[in-house]
């Protein structure tokens, strides 16, 4: 029997969009230096290497985001527990507004993505780091 899905992930992405801050791509070039915020980076190993990242930017694949935050996890990153800002993104902003998402119900806050991704970063001519 063929599954039914119920929810797909437009509906998904919407619900997550109009839950979290997305922050343009113009403002978030400002956050690079920040104290108060922290930018990751959800995308795999391979897009870090082909593409590279924001200067900065802590790498934290998408599959490992819940792992790295839960404080009672053994696989919890210091990174994320913080008194900041924590500022997604990914390739094109959907990976990152789940992933908002998830870390905002898990109590993590405050959290925003950055509206079109590392896509819209490198085509409005942001800084980016590349990585050997």
């Amino acid at each position: 029997m063929a599954q039914t899905i119920t929810k797909g992930v437009n509906e998904l992405l919407a619900e997550a969009n109009a839950r979290i801050e997305t922050i343009p791509v113009d403002q978030a070039m400002a956050l690079v230096d920040s104290d108060d915020h922290v930018l990751i980076d959800l995308r795999e190993s391979g897009e870090l290497r082909r593409m590279g990242k924001i200067p900065g930017a802590v790498a934290c694949p998408r599959g490992m985001l819940e792992f790295w935050i839960d404080s009672d996890n053994p696989e919890q990153k210091a990174v994320f527990d913080q008194d900041k800002t924590y500022v997604f993104y990914c390739a094109s902003a959907k990976r990152s507004a789940l992933a908002a998402r998830t870390a905002q119900e898990m109590g993590l806050g405050p959290v925003a993505h950055i509206e079109g991704g590392f896509g819209a970063w490198v085509k409005a001519g942001g800084p980016v780091e590349q990585l050997s």
